[in-house]
């Protein structure tokens, strides 16, 4: 079983900071190169550079009430989501279709079981 996590190109775990403004304020959001790619492609399909996708992902997380106390481990529960939604067919493999454009679906969707937080 190893073999197939440990065969991973070692460039995908690999991670770097970047500079992002959220309104204005500089911010510093490190993630491993896998995820800076998804979420690159998300941003893609909807027209967004990555600070502009992160942006709205914040907005929507405050405007949901919600407290933002670590963005980081946010963004990449919504790449891995991202990924795991596209296995499931939730969202269609074909990066044209944007994901804004199936957003009331989703929102009523529960995250597949092993996605689920684990309690403490």
């Amino acid at each position: 079983m190893c073999q197939v996590f440990i065969s991973a190109d070692p460039q995908l775990y690999a991670h770097r900071a970047r500079s992002v403004r959220l309104h204005g304020v500089a911010t510093s959001i490190r993630l491993e190169n896998m995820f800076w790619q998804v979420l690159d492609e998300i941003a893609t399909r909807d027209g967004y550079t990555v600070p502009q996708l992160c942006t709205r992902l914040y907005d929507e997380l405050t405007a949901e009430a919600r407290a933002v106390d670590n963005f980081t481990s946010f963004l990449r529960v919504c790449c891995t989501r991202y990924l795991a939604l596209q296995l499931s067919g939730e969202i269609p493999q074909d990066a044209r279709i944007p994901i804004r454009s199936l957003t009331p679906g989703l929102q009523a969707s529960p995250p597949p079981p092993r996605m689920r937080a684990l309690p403490h």
